[in-house]
């Protein structure tokens, strides 16, 4: 398995304070699942590995919460319905503005914020990827049984190359991680790597051109 600059896509989801820094509303809860695997420096490896092979980066953003959302609508997902009570990645507010490590760089493309879990669905995700001729994808960020799978689910339907980075996601409990990748990951992903795995396959590439 080897990701060329030409045919792959890194897609970083919802790097938000709100799931990756202290204070942030939902950190407490994949805290130790995270530390444990080391995600927020796993995280950085790979975009630093990334940018170095000339691989483009897609910022892929949850829907930031503003009050009055889902007014009228009439049928909210229970996450949506968290989102909306606790004002999730607020919109103004420090909780949906980027990690400090993850602000998106002047050659990342930033796309469309999705409402539910995937980033393709309501999205220009897949039109700027077949703009860029991408068909292989690498996805990390939060979380590996919501957003990760959600999009990584949608890819492999519609026909793009997907990879799984174990260390380099999180979710509430180790019980989530073992789904996401022991169990429901083999089903729709062509790769499940480890961060030193992926930045190996990374590296003749980027060692070339530095």
């Amino acid at each position: 398995m080897t990701y060329d600059a030409h045919g792959t896509g890194l897609l970083l989801v919802d790097p938000y304070n709100d799931f990756l820094s202290e204070g942030g509303q939902i950190w407490p809860r994949v805290k130790a699942v995270a530390e444990q695997r080391q995600v927020l420096g796993n995280l950085l490896k790979i975009v630093v590995a990334a940018r170095a092979a000339g691989i483009q980066i897609f910022v892929v953003p949850h829907h930031r919460s503003a009050p009055g959302d889902y007014h009228g609508w009439q049928q909210r997902t229970p996450l949506q319905a968290v989102c909306a009570e606790f004002q999730t990645f607020a919109k103004d507010g420090w909780g949906g503005q980027w990690h400090p490590d993850f602000e998106p760089g002047a050659n990342d493309i930033v796309v469309m914020e999705h409402w539910g879990s995937s980033g393709f669905a309501n999205t220009d995700l897949d039109m700027r990827l077949k703009q860029l001729g991408i068909r292989r994808l690498v996805l990390i960020g939060m979380m590996a049984n919501t957003c990760i799978e959600a999009t990584g689910r949608h890819a492999s339907e519609i026909g793009y190359d997907v990879t799984l980075v174990t260390d380099a996601t999180a979710a509430f409990s180790q019980e989530a991680m073992h789904a996401s990748h022991e169990i429901n990951g083999p089903t729709y992903a062509n790769a499940i790597l480890t961060t030193q795995q992926l930045l190996a396959a990374f590296a003749p590439r980027a060692t070339a051109s530095a």
